[in-house]
């Protein structure tokens, strides 16, 4: 089975072929840095990095661009609340945003350009629209596009452009059409600003995507991909900007859909934000990645603490059966994905159904660990780490791994202290104190399982 994917631009989903044998080009939205990230926005870089993964591990070279927004009038209006100049507000929410992404093991994207670094390449843009007859510049500074000089326009938001409301972007005395969009904005007092042929101002943020896109991608790329409350009007008006300017720009559009709270999607204006610094004191990187990674990318999940703790146990139970395995093997456990993950992950990376998957991998591991036949095990184990490293929630993997590494000996040495306490006082049938022993360290989140080779211990929170 090939792999298909979904695209917002056609509404099916279809065989993907790369423009280039061999090759992927993905422009992903990323940040506008003017907050901490809540899990909302991190999902996007959790699902898109499962593609990511996918198309790497299927032998395609990914060359994948995730921007900065770090001019924005969100961030000039958090830089006065916060009393601090534009820039280090943008420097210090990009900051936390890096954090989270690492946190949970998003990998770097191969380039992570800023906006304020591109402003050359927007002020080509404008000219190129302003010579195609598809901009315009009304004189006060503002650059605006013409949309009704557009061929093609909200193909993919599939509206019609008569009942659209004005941009809402400036000042609508200088538009020829109020749903005509900003691509410059003139210069206010005391905002940042730069130098254009046209006078001094800033770029608007849709001019902002398309000329990154087109910078480290080409005039032609084959996915974009960001959340659903982008298709319009950003999305809509990159396409828009790149069309008019002759690029194809992107073949395939990917949207994942919201993390929601009481129905309603995350976000700060409705005060329902989670942020990710505040839930990785709660769990782990790795459970938060589990968890987010759960849902189809274009199914909305309904975030609650409950299914948070419920998605953790069940990846304990499956890092439990890793960890069993490497003890019983005495060995590194290898990497390998089955042929029904790979038939799931191409299905428009149907991740519920790998899921099952795994969990289908680890009651037969633990049926072979339970025989004794080491040779299952290890088949098991290589298949359930290889689908978990495409979800980018492999155990084993460093950047947990280096995370955990010292608090993990420390805790390991003092759980097995009070292991051999309890198996002493077993041993001379004092029952009441090894319950004692045995309930003292489950009130701490160790869960404890006796087996044949002794007792061992997980991690239950």
């Amino acid at each position: 089975m090939n792999l298909s994917l979904y695209n917002t631009l056609t509404r099916a989903t279809s065989e993907f072929v790369p423009l280039v044998p061999g090759k992927v080009g993905i422009y992903l939205c990323g940040a506008t840095v003017q907050a901490e990230p809540h899990i909302g926005h991190i999902r996007s870089g959790v699902n898109f990095d499962i593609l990511r993964r996918w198309l790497t591990h299927l032998g395609y070279e990914v060359t994948f661009i995730r921007n900065v927004t770090d001019i924005d009038d969100k961030i000039l209006h958090k830089a006065v609340h916060e009393v601090m100049p534009w820039w280090a507000v943008a420097n210090k929410y990009e900051r936390a945003f890096s954090w989270a992404y690492s946190t949970l093991n998003v990998l770097p994207p191969t380039y992570e350009p800023r906006a304020t670094g591109h402003i050359t390449q927007m002020i080509e843009l404008m000219q190129i629209l302003i010579d195609n007859g598809k901009a315009y510049a009304p004189g006060n500074g503002d650059i605006y596009l013409s949309v009704r000089a557009l061929d093609s326009y909200l193909t993919l938001s599939n509206q019609k452009l008569d009942d659209l409301q004005s941009a809402g972007d400036s000042e609508e005395t200088f538009k020829k059409d109020p749903r005509d969009f900003a691509l410059w904005k003139a210069a206010k007092p005391g905002d940042p600003s730069w130098p254009t042929p046209w006078g001094d101002g800033r770029p608007g943020w849709h001019l902002e995507c398309s000329a990154m896109a087109h910078t480290y991608l080409g005039p032609e790329f084959d996915i974009h991909g960001g959340g659903l409350d982008l298709i319009f009007p950003h999305h809509e008006n990159e396409i828009a900007q790149s069309e008019s300017a002759g690029w194809g720009f992107a073949k395939i559009w990917m949207h994942n859909a919201w993390v929601t709270a009481s129905g309603e999607k995350m976000s700060k204006s409705l005060g329902n934000s989670l942020l990710v610094s505040e839930i990785v004191k709660q769990v782990r990187g790795i459970e938060l990645r589990w968890y987010l990674s759960g849902a189809h990318y274009r199914s909305m999940t309904e975030f609650s603490f409950e299914a948070l703790e419920e998605n953790c146990v069940n990846f304990r139970r499956i890092e439990g059966f890793l960890f069993r395995a490497k003890e019983v093997l005495g060995a590194e456990i290898g990497v390998e994905v089955s042929q029904k993950f790979a038939d799931a992950m191409n299905d428009d990376l149907s991740v519920p159904t790998g899921l099952a998957e795994i969990a289908d991998l680890v009651r037969i591991g633990n049926t072979a660990l339970a025989a004794n036949d080491l040779e299952g095990v290890s088949r098991a184990a290589a298949a359930v780490r290889g689908s978990l490293s495409i979800l980018g929630c492999d155990p084993f993997d460093p950047i947990f791994a280096a995370s955990n590494k010292g608090g993990d000996e420390a805790i390991d040495g003092l759980v097995k202290l009070a292991l051999a306490q309890r198996e002493a006082a077993r041993a001379r049938k004092d029952f009441a104190s090894a319950d004692a022993i045995r309930d003292q360290i489950l009130e701490l989140g160790i869960l404890i399982e006796d087996t044949p080779t002794g007792p061992r211990w997980t991690m239950a929170r």
